[in-house]
């Protein structure tokens, strides 16, 4: 398929920062406070683990008075007090910790429970036996539920993916707009929240209802940059995703950086030799594989290539479809002979597989 190559993007110079990059750097002083903490808690050093993870908390408050990272982080540092026998200093921060998750994440949440357990811990410790049991059974009520919850959810995603495979949309839909009915009482910054979204928003671009796909990849992304970080190989899922919908509907501009910001965090995070770094970089390709265009896309298309023979072997049918796509673009610019030679190739390994499925 041809298409347009996106025109190159102009990047001002703003010598202000912008509000999206202060909340990241506060994102990344936050995480990094509490990481150093809880490493020094796990190795028994509670005096430097309260230092770190009460500068943690100073970011966290920053963040607004029901954010979860709050709630994360006021549980954290109750738990070092804890750990020292300061219950009198514990129980307040788990309490404004509960008292956050259940505002911001539903009563019947996993972290919830987590906030209810270490409640009870500290009464238990305190000798308020009663109160500390009365807490203990909320929290396994909750979990008895989630895990049910869980259960049901990974039931219909199994059940959407497959019938997405099949290219039965209207059955794909149904199951996972039920997974996405179960996966809002997880909370609304829950990961699963975030996959069934996404899983959603692909079946509405296959059947191009795009207005409402869109919304719902925006909202996955959201999710997922604020629970996992905006480096999380999740992120990158849902900005590519966001990115492919935006190419379909010929929004190339729009489409180009939102690629470029999956491929950076799926290097950082995967190394540059994962196959989920040359689906990336396939896409990149297609989207500059127009007249103008085909310098930057072939070593887009070449690198993909590569990186899937290595990773999955060199008769994946996956990389016969790189073969091919890579093909393509030899053809647009006169190269018919290397064209030939790897559409010959990916015919063999085609054929190869239909052959191990018949004999299976």
């Amino acid at each position: 398929m041809f298409i347009r190559r996106t025109l190159a993007l102009v990047l001002a110079i703003i010598w202000l920062v912008s509000p999206s990059a202060l909340v990241i750097a506060q994102d990344d002083a936050w995480k990094l406070h509490l990481d150093a903490g809880i490493e020094a808690f796990i190795k028994g050093d509670y005096a430097d683990a309260e230092t770190r993870i009460s500068s943690a908390l100073e970011e966290a408050e920053k963040f607004g008075s029901h954010d979860p990272r709050l709630a994360t982080t006021l549980n954290a540092l109750g738990e070092v007090y804890r750990a020292q026998g300061d219950y009198a200093a514990a129980e307040p921060l788990h309490k404004r910790a509960l008292a956050i998750r259940e505002k911001a994440l539903g009563p019947d949440d996993a972290a919830v429970a987590q906030s209810l357990s270490n409640l009870a811990e500290t009464y238990r410790a305190q000798g308020r036996i009663a109160e500390a049991e009365q807490l203990r059974k909320r929290a396994s009520a909750i979990q008895e539920r989630a895990s049910a919850q869980v259960r049901l959810w990974d039931s219909y995603i199994a059940a959407g993916k497959a019938a997405y495979s099949r290219g039965d949309y209207a059955e794909a839909e149904k199951q996972n707009q039920a997974a996405l009915n179960v996966s809002e009482g997880f909370g609304s910054q829950d990961p699963r929240l975030a996959t069934s979204l996404n899983n959603l928003a692909v079946i509405y671009v296959a059947q191009g209802r795009y207005a409402v796909a869109e919304s719902l990849h925006k909202r996955s992304l959201a999710i997922r940059e604020k629970a996992l970080g905006p480096e999380h190989p999740d992120a990158a899922q849902s900005l590519n995703n966001l990115a492919e919908l935006y190419r379909t509907q010929g929004r190339y501009a729009d489409a180009e950086p939102l690629y470029e910001r999956s491929l950076a965090i799926l290097e950082k995070t995967l190394g540059p030799e994962h196959p989920d770094v040359a689906a990336s970089l396939n896409n990149l390709a297609a989207l500059y594989q127009t007249p103008g265009g085909y310098a930057e896309a072939e070593p887009f298309y070449k690198r993909a290539l590569a990186i899937w023979e290595k990773a999955l072997g060199p008769e994946h049918p996956t990389v016969a479809e790189s073969m091919e796509n890579y093909a393509s673009l030899l053809r647009q610019t006169g190269r018919d002979i290397k064209a030939a030679e790897l559409e010959t190739l990916a015919k063999a390994i085609r054929a190869k597989h239909a052959e191990e499925i018949l004999a299976n």
